[in-house]
């Protein structure tokens, strides 16, 4: 009788053993309000495994709660079901420790702006990034989720500052799928390649940018605000039907002000003084329209009135 042979089954793939790790497996995102929910919600949706952070145990639930209400909508749109969306939500969990970023190959940071203010702190997030260099591997990317800061200012008290990047998520146009890569001025060009890697993993196009105060999207769109508050103060048209020329005559996904209402009148307010300090030109000077809203606290969505009025549910009241 041959003699029987005995193979370790592991060899065939169904062990752990020398697995190598998948870059971007698991990513980090520091701070999940509006725009870190998306970015966590993306990745997450796209297989990658995603751990955030928030200050408190609050703040965490509050982040949750966002992140459903995301995926209800794609259900509610035949865009997931019920089961993958509890595959979602399993890829994703919440921490207040920065130690639990230990082993990301990549973190963002992307901490709210002050409800108040619309400011986000440059002391806050250098410190930010100094703690996630104190936890992560050498070769770990570090990036910020930027529109007006400049990335090599905020790793220029790091050591390892080649790893450092900045990226713009348009996560106040629903769907939008381009993200603005924007390297520092150490940035390696590994890094850069490995974001745009990350880009296409989760199916988002993606254009370089040069640091710059505004990047594309923000001077393009703020510009195009200015001039919309200057058309209805001259009492040409109004909010609706200036929106409607720009959904129905230029194929927008929404208008213009519907989008400021998104992103909060009071984040658009400080960012147009940040980019008018900038570069001095009067186009970048708050429309006082905007100084209006802002100084009435009407911000937008998040407080249920801006150029619109809206619901419990982000809805605008007819």
């Amino acid at each position: 009788m041959a003699e029987e042979i005995l193979e370790a089954i592991e060899r065939y793939g169904l062990s752990k053993r020398n697995r190598k790790r998948t870059l971007f497996s698991r990513i980090g995102v520091v701070g999940c309000g509006k725009e870190g929910s998306v970015i966590a919600t993306t990745a997450a949706l796209n297989g990658m495994e995603v751990v955030f952070l928030e200050p408190d145990e609050e703040g965490i639930a509050n982040a949750y709660s966002r992140i459903e209400e995301k995926l209800d909508k794609k259900i509610q749109n035949w865009g997931l079901t019920e089961n993958e969306k509890k595959a979602v939500i399993g890829r994703i969990s919440g921490t207040s420790n920065y130690d639990d970023f230990s082993g990301c190959d990549f973190v963002i940071e992307a901490i709210r702006y002050h409800d108040q203010t619309g400011e986000r702190r440059i002391i806050h997030r250098k410190e930010v990034f100094k703690e996630l260099e104190r936890v992560l591997s050498s070769g770990a990317i570090i990036a910020s989720n930027v529109s007006t800061v400049v990335v090599t200012d905020l790793a220029s008290e790091l050591e390892h500052t080649e790893r450092c990047i900045g990226l713009h998520f348009l996560s106040n146009v629903p769907d939008s799928q381009i993200i603005e890569i924007v390297p520092g001025l150490n940035t390696s060009t590994e890094t850069y390649d490995k974001v745009c890697q990350f880009a296409r993993l989760i199916n988002h196009q993606y254009v370089r940018v040069m640091e710059s105060a505004g990047l594309v999207s923000i001077r393009l769109f703020l510009i195009q605000l200015n001039e919309a508050c200057e058309i209805l103060m001259e009492g040409i048209s109004n909010v609706e039907d200036i929106d409607r020329v720009l959904t129905v005559g230029f194929g927008h996904r929404q208008g213009v002000f519907r989008t400021a209402d998104q992103m909060g009148i009071e984040k658009i307010v400080r960012l147009l003084e940040n980019i008018w300090e900038e570069y001095g030109s009067p186009k970048y000077k708050p429309s006082p329209i905007l100084l209006r809203l802002f100084r009435a606290r009407h911000f937008g969505i998040s407080s249920k009135k801006g150029f619109y009025t809206y619901d419990d549910f982000g809805n605008i009241i007819k």
